[in-house]
């Protein structure tokens, strides 16, 4: 094969380091594994047996594009409760990343520039590379605060969007809502899309969820079944905002992904009638478990949602200080995955609390190796 063949979006971003970290989980015979961002607790029984009954049932071919009627009207009067827009169209994509794909190739055209606050997912500044466009990073250290001064500084006359993400990953952090309001309020004086990644939002242990569409209607939400309900690897998510938006990314999920699983999507009719709230503050807990345990030895900024904890190093970089602790056995993710610093890491809790507490007690001993 010529390198010729290759596309120049392959050269934008290199494979996910995350993932590189899950390859090196499945090597090791009994590793303390605080890095995955999925959630340790399984597919509720009812959610399962609707999947189950789906596929027994014979309903495995092609779903409408959009999601068949029973989940979509479902989510589309959930939303229509929360909000009360008179132009909110909902669908469902494939997962939430699927979502956020079909935003980002509708939205920006090559060269086209988008905010994007560091620390981020991933994901994000990886879309945008494949969809042309620019990422034009907004720095929220040390407190993971969004000062919306810094994002209005940053917006040039090539700004398409920004995206926002609460609560938050890598950090956990979720802003007050006078903040949301002020950056849902700036989109709109600016004529900006405003992409608001939701996924964790039932993840939140201080307060209630606030989406910047709450102020500004023409925000696009994407959100999902994944952390909620224990089935990322279901790939069931939605996306909603302004309609000529949705049609377009309809439009696209046509010629790219079809539609979601189709036995799925009843599971996720069902899945919304499940309460989760148990699970929620199971978390709450190991997040206090996690935060009281470390807290003499490194600097964090408490999370007040998601399921994750971004501290500092106590020493070194942050790729030194996880490669050191992954000679200990414990799994952990470099926060310059996640960032233009290399200054953290990134904890998952969604784990057992024997697990937790195996982590706390190795990240102590690292912590005092530098002293």
């Amino acid at each position: 094969m010529n390198d010729n063949w290759l596309a120049d979006r392959t050269r934008c971003f290199d494979s996910s380091g995350i993932r590189k970290v899950f390859d090196l989980a499945a090597k090791m015979s009994d590793p303390i594994n605080l890095s995955i961002g999925q959630p340790d607790f399984d597919v509720p029984e009812p959610v399962k047996k609707a999947a189950i009954d789906a596929i027994s049932e014979g309903k495995n071919g092609y779903a409408l594009t959009q999601g068949i009627p029973v989940l979509r009207e479902k989510l589309q009067a959930k939303v229509d409760a929360q909000l009360g827009h008179d132009d909110r169209e909902l669908f469902v994509t494939s997962g939430t990343s699927g979502g956020l794909l079909l935003a980002m190739l509708v939205l920006l055209n090559p060269g086209d520039e988008i905010i994007v606050f560091d620390p981020y997912f991933v994901m994000y500044d990886a879309l945008a590379a494949v969809a042309g466009g620019k990422v034009v990073y907004v720095d929220t250290y040390p407190d993971f605060r969004i000062d919306v001064e810094r994002v209005e500084a940053a917006i040039t006359e090539r700004t398409k969007a920004i995206v926002f993400n609460s609560p938050a990953n890598p950090t956990g952090a979720v802003p007050e809502a006078d903040q949301i309001r002020q950056l849902a309020e700036l989109a709109a004086r600016r004529d900006l899309a405003l992409i608001s990644d939701e996924i964790y939002r039932e993840f939140c242990y201080d307060g209630e969820f606030v989406s910047p569409a709450k102020f500004n209607p023409e925000t696009i939400v994407v959100d999902g079944f994944s952390k909620s309900h224990g089935m990322p690897g279901w790939r069931l998510g939605f996306a909603h905002g302004p309609s000529a938006i949705m049609q377009e990314m309809v439009k696209l999920q046509q010629y790219s992904f079809v539609c979601a699983p189709h036995p799925v999507q009843w599971a996720g009719a069902v899945a919304m009638d499940v309460d989760v709230s148990q699970h929620v503050e199971a978390y709450r807990r190991k997040r206090d478990m996690l935060v009281e345990g470390l807290a003499d030895d490194y600097e964090i900024v408490k999370p007040r949602g998601a399921f994750y904890i971004f501290p500092k190093v106590p020493w070194g970089s942050g790729m030194e200080f996880v490669e050191k602790a992954i000679e200990n056995q414990l799994l952990i993710i470099p926060g310059n995955i996640f960032s233009r610093r290399d200054t953290h890491f990134r904890i998952s809790y969604a784990a057992e609390d024997a697990t937790i507490q195996r982590g706390i007690e190795v990240l102590k001993k690292l912590a005092r190796m530098g002293r």
